[in-house]
């Protein structure tokens, strides 16, 4: 009897252990989901005269992708964004993160641009508003705004595939 509650103990341990190991570490849930992306006012990276707003990203779906010079996973994503852009006619908007506009601007020089525009958002506010942990995340956002799903790390031809292009097909017919 008085190992009985010290065994009901263990037992229970084990079993949220267990449960704990078979969940993805790398999975991070948003608590912005279906809610609206945040209200914000920056610059374009390639025009710092022109205004970006909540407002221009209204009315019709598409992907909002977190981005830097300085980080290498953003390296291993950028060639499925061209791709997207180019081949499939994927409306990307970019934010670029903690970044110099002379830095991001030569970057994408050099490594093709997907982007329809690039957000500039030097110190982070909007990605903090967003909830980026780290660079590069993706988000879709419906017509109204609405942020309807969130990739940590690199987009993948998988991520793609299973995830995103279904979403963005549902929520297009949406739109009609």
């Amino acid at each position: 009897m008085r190992y009985l509650v010290p065994i009901a103990i263990f037992s229970v341990l084990v079993v949220v252990l267990a449960i704990g190991l078979k969940l993805d570490p790398r999975y991070v849930p948003s608590p912005l989901i279906d809610k609206p992306a945040p209200e914000f006012a920056l610059t374009q990276l390639a025009a710092p005269d022109q205004a970006v707003t909540r407002a221009d990203l209204l009315g019709r779906p598409l992907l909002l992708n977190v981005w830097a010079s300085w980080c290498s996973a953003c390296r291993v994503e950028h060639p499925l964004l061209v791709e997207l852009a180019q081949r499939k006619g994927v409306e990307i908007i970019g934010l670029n993160y903690k970044d110099t506009r002379e830095e991001a601007g030569a970057w994408l020089q050099q490594h093709g641009n997907p982007y329809r525009q690039s957000i500039f958002d030097p110190h982070g506010k909007l990605g903090l508003d967003l909830g980026v942990y780290g660079v590069p995340e993706t988000f879709v956002l419906d017509a109204a705004g609405i942020i309807r799903f969130k990739q940590v790390g690199p987009m993948t031809p998988t991520v793609w595939a299973q995830d995103i292009e279904p979403l963005l097909a549902k929520l297009k017919t949406a739109t009609k």
